[in-house]
């Protein structure tokens, strides 16, 4: 639940006139417009603030997955658990431009979803299944009826795979949503062919640090042009994009721009009607267009709807003659309905029972009505309950109705001052919530438990939904977290019993931990007492967790300021990694990390020396340590190891080991003054990285001290590879480097910049590219063998 503090921020953040603005210019157009992507982040965020704000369209992102298989530059949060973060990212970034979201891929465990870098298309709609992905496209098409859709990149070479992928779908669809043969089965959910009015791609390239789009964009047929400022927060529409991709900020986004762009250039693929000057041309943009053709009688309410409307504008920020106007707009909109020819309705009958809604809305807030609402508890287990407050702000009558799904019900009411509660019963037969909503509404609420308000403004009678602040969840009853949840064993050195700590939260249960051929495990105060036998095999174990013979769960809270509280929920069993492991003698390892990786943590489990370097050790002397290894993106993470490289350049020289796993160009990384001899970061970053997990590698010299032992590193170590070998290579280093590795993807030259190293006076550096820490993270035998070459003595 958000603290006290937290809505004081949010509501500070919403001003009554800015929002009572945003609901009003909802109200100027009937159209809308959809941006396509692949991952959260993917949205073109300053034109959408233009559609939306300035244009008045309702904007909805479609987007094909959760970004689980992407970096977070936040926290440790990985796969399935940032594919949950961002979610929430998205819905907030949303929620930020008044926008909503249509989600294609449904988490981690759904074919379609973030499986890493992809350089190619074809690859992408393989592995997501091409007809999958497209009839999802056309599902979102036929359900939200857009009339313009517009992906985000275009399907070049040099572009993203997932990018190119979600393009070359989002056209197909639009040919087949409008076709009655295409996926019938629609028909029995009530989605009926739809035709997009207008096929757009974008006219700008998809290049920069990142990728490098080999074929320039097509020419613009026209220009999305944002109207000056904001009338509501006095700021440019880029810069409110800019807001909305701060929401962003696992992946390092938002950025306030000094000059804020204004335009925004399309190419009209498909559909339209000839030449067009503004992108709502030959569209039914407002109430009066819809008119177009009709009889005189529904054309006279239509366009007398829209004077209405117009006179709301006007009339800002003045309620009672808003209010006044309103209801008369949502008087001549009935009107319309009643006598609106069947034939019709496909084309804009959906149109206004939206403007309804959305007149509902701007009314709640011309009259003041305000609502807060949120649970004590949020998370419940099934058979369990919570009190659900609602705090109306308003001074007119209100009445208050919780929305329940089938397997939550609502008990006694109490009311205290502003804030009513309700009781609510959620059954035992509930399902755990879905960390993976399907979409989000910025308008009418989405989440399971949300409130309906209903109450007379002005005559007329209104109702609007409201989301509690955090989503009310279903939780497994017991949260069982072991620690460690995974060992690593060599088959050198084979351990005594090996303590298992097991924490359970939740009702007094009884957890068991399943013992296997090899290994035994055994209760013991607070925990297990794990033995491996000396004659097991090398191999991955699982022992499956259990509390009263079920699957037991592990809940990982995830909390941040721009997203609020959620958590991650997962099998909980032990992982035991046996594995020809041999470790370096007399090392010392020091681990500076910036919180991104668990680097230092498997270095532990190896059964290595290890000291994790905060900013207080990091200023201590440095001449105890053998090694150091600097985790992913923390030179750009951590500001006290910025002003400490040289302080780390004097120690490599005195003979120290400097182990540096990969950064971007962007993470503080200046390639003549952070590594001890030039190194520089290739960029863009689709050019100098290997997305095939399985793509061949070449040892350059299998001799070298790295590659040779204390573990003979073989292309055997490459072997069961998760997402990709390596990003971020180097492209140019110091003559005192040598590439130890050469690899490459399929139809590329090899790179040989993911694993260089230098003798440098008495000690080394060495900068690896090689995406290690997820293999670590995967128990990837071979990245654990070499790992441990690494960190041996210069």
């Amino acid at each position: 639940m958000l603290t006290d503090h937290e809505r004081l921020q949010r509501r500070k953040a919403r001003p009554a006139l800015v929002e009572l603005h945003r609901a009003l210019s909802r109200l100027t157009s009937t159209l809308t417009v959809m941006n396509t992507g692949a991952h959260p982040d993917d949205e073109q965020s300053g034109m959408l603030a233009a559609l939306r704000l300035a244009y008045g369209m309702r904007v909805i992102i479609a987007c094909s997955t959760r970004g689980e298989g992407g970096q977070n530059s936040l926290g440790s949060e990985r796969t399935g658990a940032l594919g949950v973060l961002r979610t929430r990212e998205l819905e907030e970034a949303a929620r930020t431009l008044d926008a909503d979201v249509v989600w294609l891929g449904h988490g981690p465990d759904d074919l379609i979803h973030d499986f890493g870098f992809s350089k190619n298309g074809k690859d992408t709609l393989q592995r997501w299944g091409r007809e999958r992905i497209i009839e999802r496209l056309v599902r979102a098409y036929r359900a939200e009826r857009p009339d313009i859709v517009i992906p985000t990149f275009l399907d070049v070479p040099g572009q993203h795979g997932h990018h190119r992928a979600m393009t070359e779908a989002a056209e197909e669809a639009v040919r087949l949503a409008a076709d009655p043969n295409a996926f019938p089965e629609h028909l029995a959910e009530g989605l009926y062919p739809w035709k997009v009015a207008k096929f757009y791609l974008p006219g700008w390239s998809g290049g920069g640090g990142t990728y490098d789009d080999e074929v320039p964009p097509p020419n613009a047929t026209v220009t999305v042009n944002a109207p000056g400022r904001d009338p509501a927060t006095g700021v440019s529409y880029s810069e409110i994009g800019e807001w909305s991709r701060a929401c962003h900020a696992s992946q390092g986004m938002g950025f306030w721009k000094a000059v804020p762009q204004t335009e925004w250039p399309l190419h009209l693929k498909l559909g339209g009607n000839g030449a067009e000057n503004d992108i709502r041309d030959h569209l039914p943009a407002t109430l009066a267009d819809l008119a177009a053709g009709l009889d005189r009688s529904i054309a006279d309410q239509l366009e007398a709807a829209q004077a209405r409307i117009e006179a709301a504008l006007s009339a800002f920020p003045h309620r009672e003659k808003i209010i006044e106007e309103l209801t008369a707009a949502a008087r001549h909109i009935e009107e319309t309905q009643k006598q609106l020819p069947p034939e019709e309705e496909t084309r804009f009958g959906h149109r206004l029972t939206r403007k309804l809604a959305e007149i509902d809305a701007a009314l709640a807030c011309a009259a003041g009505l305000m609502a807060t609402v949120w649970a004590e508890p949020a998370a419940v287990a099934p058979g369990g309950g919570t009190i659900l407050h609602v705090h109306a702000d308003a001074g007119l009558p209100v009445k208050i109705e919780p929305v329940l799904p089938e397997w939550a019900s609502a008990g006694a009411v109490r009311h205290e001052e502003t804030i009513t509660s309700f009781r609510i019963t959620v059954s035992g037969k509930a399902p755990v919530s879905n960390a993976y909503p399907p979409a989000f509404s910025s308008l009418l609420g989405g989440a399971a438990i949300r409130v309906k308000l209903a109450s007379q403004v002005g005559g007329r009678d209104i109702q609007i939904f409201v989301d509690p602040e955090e989503p009310v969840a279903v939780v497994p009853a017991h949260s069982v977290t072991l620690s460690p949840e995974a060992l690593v064993i060599s088959t050198h050195s084979v351990p005594g019993p090996v303590h298992v700590a097991a924490r359970i939260e939740g009702p007094e249960a009884e957890l068991s931990l399943a013992g296997l051929p090899g290994i035994d495990a055994r209760p013991d105060e607070g925990g297990f007492a794990v033995a491996v036998s000396s004659g097991i095999q090398p191999g991955r174990y699982t022992l499956p967790a259990t509390i009263e013979n079920a699957q037991a769960y592990r809940q990982t809270p995830i909390a941040y300021p721009h997203i609020g509280r959620t958590r991650f929920i997962e099998p909980q069993n032990l992982d035991v990694l046996v594995l020809d492991l041999k470790l370096p003698q007399n090392v010392r390892v020091g681990y500076v990390g910036g919180g991104t990786d668990h680097v230092g943590v498997w270095l532990r489990r190896m059964g290595l020396d290890v000291t994790m370097l905060d900013e207080t050790a990091l200023r201590d002397s440095l001449s105890r340590f053998t090694t150091i290894v600097v985790g992913i993106f923390t030179f750009g993470l951590r500001p006290d190891l910025a002003t400490a490289t040289q302080r780390l350049r004097e120690w490599v020289e005195a003979g120290g080991h400097l182990v540096t796993l990969y950064h971007r160009p962007t993470d503080g990384w200046s390639p003549d003054t952070t590594p001890p001899r030039r190194v520089v970061i290739g960029s863009p970053s689709l050019r100098w990285r290997v997305s095939d997990p399985a793509s061949p590698v070449e040892m350059l010299l299998p001799d070298h001290p790295l590659l040779a032992g204390p573990n003979r590193i073989t292309i055997e170590d490459f072997a069961g590879w998760d997402k990709e070998r390596g990003l971020y290579f180097a492209s140019v280093w110091d003559d005192a480097y040598e590439p130890l590795l050469a690899m490459h993807d399929a139809g590329e030259a090899p790179l040989k910049g993911s694993l260089i190293s230098a003798r440098i006076g008495k000690g080394r550096h060495t900068h690896t590219s090689l995406n290690l820490h997820h293999q670590l993270d995967r128990l990837v035998p071979g990245a654990f063998r070499l790992m441990a070459n690494l960190v041996q003595p210069a």
